[in-house]
């Protein structure tokens, strides 16, 4: 476990914030998101955080503002035991041929782009 400089069973949010360098406010909207951080609340009702949860808030910290993961990413990685969920590969699909094409159906699409290609021309002349 990280030594904060304090040797102290229990910690007030305040204090939290100040070790892990984070607001109040993101800590209390990753207890929302987090199911593993979950810290008591003494008898007056404010949060009091351990060793194990400032660990694990600095874990998550270090997911999501260094390496970059998203919240669902990161709550996979902490559910799986702070492994990298691996995404099995897949087969990939089968190229898909196109439809071939009758002769009339060539000679609409080569007029369709001759008229495309006329009005690039023109709009091109106007700028």
């Amino acid at each position: 476990m990280k030594d904060f400089g304090l040797k102290k069973l229990y910690y007030s949010i305040s204090e939290v914030s100040r070790l892990t360098n984070l607001e109040q406010y993101i800590l209390r909207y990753w207890e929302t998101e987090f199911d593993q951080l979950k810290p008591q609340k003494n008898r007056a009702g404010n949060r009091i955080y351990t060793n194990k949860d400032i660990n694990l808030i600095l874990k998550i910290k270090k997911l999501l503002r260094e390496e970059k993961y998203t919240i669902e990413g990161a709550k996979k990685i902490l559910e799986n035991g702070g492994d990298p969920v691996l995404v099995e590969e897949q087969e990939a699909p089968a190229p898909v041929n196109p439809p071939v094409k009758t002769e009339e159906e060539k000679r609409y699409i080569k007029k369709d782009l001759e008229d495309l290609r006329k009005f690039l021309v023109d709009l091109q002349s106007k700028l």
